[in-house]
């Protein structure tokens, strides 16, 4: 953070530290876009590490071997002798190769918002135990794109490359310029994990809480092997639960009560997690929706003949720089994606990561990032 001097503007700060205005505003919303002598602000992209100085020219060597205007230190610095110099950001902060569970991605996203303020995170309503289910906003555009993960719990793996990609598109907005007219016509939103009670419970076993505790391992056979787990804690297939001819896929799916996989409910959109993303998608005029699942390397985009003409320009684009197939039509309803195409007759893409059997096994996490990745940044570059 620095202190703002009489006469500062934000085009001195994004020129001082090389980083765009825009992202240094939107990083300071406490500031109303004012500047006030003494006023703090925080610059994104950078961390603070502190020196103790012998003396007192201390700073203009300093600024000197930081490649860096002595103002700049000057408004981070009032004592010459106990200095704080700023640190430029120059690797990601997610690790995406560990069992991500909730506390995991908490902790990135806790750390990507403290040195990317101009990351916006809310709560759009809360897991069956209480979690949080947290969404992402980075970008000022008018055109909103939507991403999703972790739907289905052993299906983790998903919010590790989403997390990646968050920190990878904010660490090069802060360091490459070109960039920045994704983040003015784009306003991305990502829920990164929508099923935190399952992930945790995939990854770290049973809860200690009751009843939960015993109703799972029911549901699971007395198993502590939860690995196969897909539903929610109350054992809720969340993406069969949206209003997209779900009667369908009650009628025809085998468990007819909670199971580990493919139990619709007894009604669509019963479960909070449900509730919260279609209150999101309901409140938020997304003109695309991605969610990412695994695993079969394919992109599926077709729901009912509801989708628009150039749902198939954009898939192609998908396929070409991941190598993964575009699937129009499957035999499937009651999906998020489905539930959004005959709603709003807008592009959606249900995107199946990787390729083997779930849970996917962290070796595989280099090439779903990379196939992700580039998948998302073409979605940036088309709208």
């Amino acid at each position: 953070m620095i202190y703002v001097r009489k006469g500062d503007t934000w085009e001195l700060y994004s020129r001082l530290f090389s980083v765009p205005q825009e992202l240094i505003i939107d990083a300071n919303p406490h500031l109303s876009h004012e500047l006030h002598d003494g006023a703090v602000v925080f610059i994104p992209g950078y961390d603070v590490v502190t020196y103790h100085s012998q003396t007192a020219d201390a700073l203009d060597r300093l600024a000197q071997s930081l490649s860096l205007p002595v103002e700049a230190l000057e408004r981070m610095n009032e004592d010459r002798l106990l200095l704080r110099l700023p640190r430029r950001l120059a690797t990601p902060i997610v690790n995406g190769k560990q069992p991500y569970d909730f506390t995991v991605m908490k902790q990135d996203i806790d750390d990507l918002c403290m040195y990317y303020p101009f990351i916006r995170q809310r709560t759009i309503g809360t897991s069956v135990l209480g979690q949080p289910l947290i969404e992402l906003s980075i970008g000022r555009g008018s055109k909103k794109i939507h991403v999703n993960a972790s739907f289905h719990a052993n299906e983790w793996i998903t919010t590790a490359a989403v997390m990646a990609f968050v920190n990878e598109y904010v660490l090069r907005l802060t360091n490459d310029a070109p960039l920045l007219d994704y983040y003015k016509k784009v306003t991305l939103s990502i829920v990164p994990m929508v099923n935190p009670d399952g992930v945790n419970l995939v990854l770290n076993g049973p809860p200690e809480t009751e009843p939960h505790r015993s109703e799972v391992l029911q549901i699971n056979g007395g198993s502590l092997d939860f690995s196969q787990w897909k539903a929610n804690i109350c054992g809720v297939d969340l993406n069969n639960q949206f209003p997209a001819k779900w009667e369908i896929e009650q009628q025809r799916k085998i468990p007819k009560a909670p199971a580990p996989r493919d139990f619709p409910g007894v009604a669509p959109l019963t479960e909070p997690e449900t509730k919260a993303m279609a209150r999101l998608t309901e409140e938020s005029d997304f003109a695309i929706v991605v969610a990412f699942h695994t695993q079969g390397k394919e992109i599926y985009w077709g729901y009912e003949g509801f989708e628009p003409n150039e749902a198939a320009q954009i898939v192609n684009e998908l396929a070409n720089v991941s190598g993964y197939q575009a699937v129009r039509y499957i035999d499937s309803h009651a999906g998020y994606r489905d539930w959004f195409i005959q709603t709003w007759k807008r592009p959606g893409y249900t995107i199946e990561l990787g390729e083997g059997v779930n849970p996917l096994p962290l070796t595989q996490f280099d090439a779903i990032y990379e196939a992700s990745r580039n998948m998302l940044f073409t979605l940036l570059a088309v709208c």
